[in-house]
């Protein structure tokens, strides 16, 4: 969830406790939040609405464990919805255009793997091993509540080349729901992350030997 989702969740939250007869203090509703905000928040909403209904345990106020295995397989997911749009921007857009997209999580995970450039290389045989690639990565910081720091942007073949010459480029393509990518973009963070050179670097380094993936024929 982001930042201007609290307001909703809080909202959703209360309501029910109201209907558990438990009214929720903003401090504890804080404690709910920080436990959940990693999740999709229309994933949180179908989890409150599955463990009401439950005939065992719904007239008691969920806890944030409980909440989070009634979600259960919510984090793969949220990797398979995530690796969906990498994947159709790849195919569509490709690398020479920088792109944001409304989940920061996958800005961090790409980051990880390599780039975006480095991943529009990859071979039609390497894919399926880059998706489970994506998926564990994803997973793992989804599942340990991370919110680990991230790119604004994933820099293309142009912008990182515009760059390298001190040229303008375009604004990045956004990918997804366009506020949320605009909101991904504000989050992030242009310091170096630990163990891989900036973006710009990355993306130029990886553009010399690039093979890239035929986007006409995969589309």
């Amino acid at each position: 969830m982001q930042q201007h989702e609290f307001d909703v969740f809080s909202e959703m939250l209360q309501a029910v406790a109201e209907y558990c007869g438990k009214p929720l203090s903003p401090g504890v509703i804080a404690i709910y939040w920080q436990g959940l905000k990693d999740l999709d928040l229309p994933a949180v909403r179908h989890a409150l609405n599955a463990h009401v209904q439950n005939p065992d345990t719904g007239q008691f106020m969920p806890k944030i464990a409980d909440i989070r295995r009634m979600l259960g397989g919510t984090t793969q997911d949220s990797a398979l919805r995530g690796w969906a749009k990498v994947d159709k921007a790849v195919r569509h857009i490709g690398p020479y255009a920088s792109v944001a997209f409304d989940d920061a999580l996958i800005h961090r995970v790409l980051h990880d793997m390599g780039g975006w450039v480095g991943l529009a290389s990859k071979t039609e045989d390497e894919w399926p091993f880059v998706a489970k690639e994506f998926e564990n990565r994803y997973r793992g910081y989804a599942m340990r509540n991370e919110r680990p720091e991230y790119p604004p942007v994933l820099t293309g073949i142009a912008e990182a080349d515009n760059v390298r010459r001190g040229l303008h480029s375009e604004p990045p393509r956004l990918i997804g729901d366009a506020a949320k990518a605009e909101a991904v973009m504000q989050g992030g963070t242009s310091r170096p992350l630990i163990g891989f050179a900036t973006a710009g670097a990355a993306a130029l380094e990886a553009a010399q030997p690039l093979r890239v993936i035929d986007v006409r024929s995969a589309a």
